[in-house]
């Protein structure tokens, strides 16, 4: 069937007879049925689709705040002190009376160092970070005990001045003199407040 077999066959259809009432009721139901149907099936859903996705953005920007919250929170607590907290260091310390040798944070996160027996000597506890190059350790340890630095073992001591020594095997540090520590370390010491338990 070609368009001019199709008009053809158009041109030929009559139109069906209907009453003149039907014609003139024929506007008025068009009509009210264009308003009823779109009022009660598209607003009701564009609003609630607009609402959800509206909460969805709001929960994702909560979420995604209290997370970068979190993390600077945590790195600012590493970066800030966490060793050098009273509050920390007094709880450790009633955890482990006389057991706490040292408490280590370094790249593989914190580390506690506990002793066998209760034979640590209460005294003030040292905080003490070493860097070498890009990698850095802190701790908290007492006066006595040895500690690792790298493949060395080193022993910590202080004097009656108040000054830290670090003293090893071909290795002497005190308070800022590196006598036999090499130029590539970076220490840094001092004495924290002593913890009540």
């Amino acid at each position: 069937m070609n368009d001019s077999e199709l008009n053809e066959i158009l041109k030929a259809a009559k139109v069906p007879d209907r009453p003149g009432e039907f014609w003139a009721r024929f506007p008025r139901r068009v009509t009210s049925r264009l308003h009823w149907k779109p009022a009660m099936t598209t607003a009701p859903s564009h609003f609630w689709r607009m609402a959800w996705a509206l909460s969805t953005v709001t929960a994702c920007l909560v979420i995604g705040f209290v997370v970068g919250l979190r993390r600077t929170h945590d790195a600012a607590v590493a970066e800030n002190g966490f060793l050098q907290n009273a509050k920390v260091l007094q709880e450790t310390f009633a955890m482990f009376p006389n057991r706490v040798r040292a408490i280590v944070q370094d790249q593989h996160g914190i580390n506690l160092v506990l002793s066998d027996k209760e034979d640590v000597p209460k005294s003030a506890p040292l905080w003490i970070k070493i860097c070498d190059g890009k990698t850095c350790a802190a701790m908290v340890t007492f006066s006595g005990q040895e500690i690792k630095l790298g493949h060395r073992e080193l022993t910590v001591l202080t004097d009656v001045n108040g000054k830290i020594i670090l003293a090893g095997d071909n290795f002497l540090w005190s308070n800022g003199e590196a006598l036999l520590a090499g130029n590539d370390l970076k220490i840094e010491a001092k004495t924290l407040a002593p913890v009540a338990l």
